[in-house]
């Protein structure tokens, strides 16, 4: 250590002294108050204060802060020394802000900041603030010790040469069985991500590793804090693939110190809202047939149920059903109660279709009914009292039989009705680009969907359809509307699923991201953003890409933008952060020996102090193969399956299609050969998937010839020694 970083590492050693004695002091005040349980408004609005100071020193005490910015304002006397931390504190006796909050405007400066001696510049509510930075500094520390300090930019010198050094210490790390924050290095265009404003689409494509789902959780925080007044943290969502990935991400927010998120799948969301009145249908067989090999695998193409269902085309048809439904739903007759009195068509016409417009149509109806009821009663009143009781119990039967005319839908039922041969909406008014893409093949389609609802079971297309009636029929009430909805993995996402989440969330604020290149759920996602976009209109949405992968080494991510680029023409290639390490190996072996070369890679992987490594296998099937092997042997592993809700870390065993979103010290690829693993675009965003869930290191195993996806050439980046 040279005598300047030695005086530097020494300085920033008292500063944190200071910083620690003062946290632990308030810390300790505030814990002697006693908790107040009472009933005075009053000191339950004190009480909060203290207890939300309680939470943020508390979470500051291990890591008061992580960054420090010398910046001069112009126009003022000196340059500060301001100090980043993941939540703000106050000196208490002086009120001077001893620790800038990650999300306050000034701090935007530490990410944006990229060294030159130019005037810097960030957004106050005052207006644009301008000045100069005179040092950037990054430090790590770790239960109250300081472990780094490493200077990213120094006006004295002019450089700027360490932040990428800093940046792949911090990503050389390895991971545990949960997510982590980034707030510490977070890099300036994810930043301009995390504090785009509230009420806009953002779009955000994002190669393999490029930080998406951390950068959207982020966001979440960062509007909380900017838009404190009017978003609640309860009022927001995330919507991710499954259970599992929720659990795998659950951490980040509470590291960040946010809570009351909702967290779900479209799945559970759909069916709770939904009263359960259907249930899904078990997922597992159908991966297994989408992913699976052979003749047998269906086309990943508009002729796909899921494609057909989640278009925007199939809403528009949906909603001419129900404009066909409101026309013809009241009956054409007049309610005749007995002899000689006769309520018009034409005034029961006007209170539906009139009066009542403003409501939604099971609302409506309830309405009209309850008015029909009203006059009936007034008419009753009008006759003498030795009759009333006759007429009212005629007029309750003509009643019943008047109402029967005038069906009374669930959402389940009415969308039953739709795939119904005899029905009235079967193949009525079918778009043509529904025509084009397949709706040709809607009977067998509708026979499908036939068996499945007898069982009350939907498919996972039928649920946007389905919330959709339902907000037809009962409306959105307020205690159902977001104000920020987050989509993960959103290329798998359909356009009637975009379509119907943008009428629960106010002023389209979303944050939409995901990765074309892994859209390997063709047969229901998306091929372009532009499908999502559109949607939303004219000025309403904002497109971001993300092109560095922070996650993998620069082998890694080579070999893996090979697989991409033999298989998908025009992908978005990963551009790696300079953290280099070992070749990718990739290994042939006869068939006869491949347990023994899977259980000498699993053995040296293990051997080699990581703590996450995965086994990565085409099939479910597949998978369940390797569990029965590694067992046999006394290895243990978790064998990750769909709808798991619970990631435990140590090694996995996982099909390439649940691997999605997950990542791992290590991966061991099996069966990388042409017959697993084609040269079709389906095929090489899975194989694609499965290479990018590795961070340090990446085995690639093959028995016969090798998938012609597989770089097996390029000594720089890859391997085909056997292991030793």
């Amino acid at each position: 250590m040279d005598e300047k970083t030695q005086s530097a590492y020494q300085e920033e050693q008292q500063r944190l002294e200071a910083a620690k004695k003062e946290i632990d002091r308030q810390l300790e005040r505030l814990r002697k108050v006693p908790v107040y349980h009472g009933t005075d408004l009053t000191e339950q609005a004190l009480e909060s204060v203290r207890e939300s100071s309680r939470r943020s020193l508390g979470r500051a005490q291990a890591e008061p802060y992580f960054g420090r910015l010398d910046f001069h304002e112009t126009g003022q006397g000196e340059p500060a020394a301001l100090y980043i931390g993941k939540v703000g504190v106050e000196e208490e006796k002086t009120g001077k802000l001893m620790v800038i909050d990650w999300r306050a405007p000034v701090a935007s400066l530490f990410y944006s900041f990229s060294g030159g001696r130019d005037a810097a510049a960030y957004e106050s509510p005052e207006g644009l603030i301008e000045g100069l930075v005179y040092l950037k500094r990054n430090l790590v520390i770790r239960e109250r010790i300081l472990q780094r300090v490493v200077d990213t930019y120094d006006r004295e010198t002019d450089t700027a040469s360490a932040g990428d050094e800093f940046l792949v210490y911090r990503l050389g790390e390895n991971k545990d069985n949960k997510l982590r924050d980034i707030v510490s290095t977070i890099q300036a265009e994810q930043d301009r991500i995390i504090r785009s404003a509230r009420n806009t689409a953002l779009i955000i494509q994002g190669v393999a590793g490029s930080g998406k789902t951390t950068v959207a959780l982020h966001r979440l925080a960062y509007l909380l804090y900017q838009y404190r007044e009017n978003v609640r943290a309860e009022r927001m969502i995330i919507f991710a693939p499954n259970a599992m990935f929720l659990d795998y991400i659950s951490q980040v927010l509470p590291e960040l110190g946010v809570g009351n998120i909702q967290q779900s799948t479209f799945g559970e969301w759909a069916l709770d809202l939904l009263g359960h009145e259907v249930q899904l249908e078990e997922p597992a067989g159908r991966l297994e047939q989408w992913f699976g090999l052979g003749p047998d695998r269906p086309a990943m193409d508009d002729r796909a149920p899921g494609r057909i269902k989640g278009s925007d085309a199939f809403r528009l048809w949906l909603d001419r059903c129900l404009a066909v439904y409101e026309q013809g739903c009241v009956p054409e007759a007049g309610f005749a109660p007995w002899e000689g009195l006769v309520l018009p068509a034409r005034k029961v016409h006007e209170w539906y279709h009139v009066e009542n417009k403003h409501y939604p149509l099971l609302k409506r109806r309830e309405r009209v009914v309850a008015r029909i009821k009203r006059w009936l009663e007034m008419e009753v009143d009008k006759r003498l009292p030795h009759e009333r009781k006759e007429l009212k119990k005629k007029a309750s039967q003509k009643l019943r039989t008047y109402l029967a005319g005038w069906p009374e839908y669930t959402p389940f039922t009415f969308y039953k009705e739709l795939f119904q041969q005899e029905s009235p909406f079967f193949l009525a008014g079918v778009p043509q680009d529904l025509s084009a893409g397949g709706w040709p093949g809607i009977a067998g389609l509708a026979e499908e969907s036939r068996k499945l609802f007898r069982r009350k079971k939907v498919q996972p297309e039928d649920l946007a359809p389905l919330v959709h009636l339902h907000a037809a029929f009962y409306g959105i009430t307020g205690d159902r509307l977001f104000d920020h909805t987050v989509l993960d993995e959103a290329q798998d996402f359909s356009p009637f699923q975009v379509a119907l989440l943008d009428r629960f969330t106010k002023n389209h604020s979303f944050t939409i991201l995901g990765d074309l290149s892994q859209g390997i759920h063709a047969y229901q996602g998306i091929s372009a953003w532009e499908e999502f976009s559109r949607l939303f209109g004219e000025g309403h949405a904002a497109y971001f890409q993300l092109e560095r992968s922070y996650r993998s080494t620069m082998e890694i991510i080579h070999f893996a933008n090979v697989v991409l680029s033999r298989g998908v023409a025009g992908s978005l290639l990963a551009v790696p952060v300079f953290r280099s390490g070992s070749p990718v190996r990739v290994i042939g072996t006869p068939k006869g020996d491949r347990e023994e070369t899977i259980l000498g890679a699993v053995r040296r992987l293990t051997g080699s102090g990581y703590q996450t490594v995965a086994l990565i296998g085409r099939t479910e099937k597949e998978c369940a193969g390797l569990e029965k092997l590694l067992d046999r042997e006394g290895i243990a592993a978790n064998r990750i399956v769909a709808g798991q809700s619970r990631y435990g870390g140590g090694m996995s065993i996982v099909p390439a299609y649940l691997a999605k979103g997950l990542e791992f010290d290590a991966v061991l690829v099996l069966d990388a050969d042409e017959t697993h693993y084609s040269a079709t675009a389906p095929d090489a965003k899975l194989l694609y998937v499965a290479c990018t869930r590795a961070l340090h290191e990446l085995w690639v195993l093959y028995t016969g010839n090798p998938s012609p996806l597989l770089e097996t050439e390029d000594p720089e980046f890859v391997s085909t020694e056997q292991p030793g």
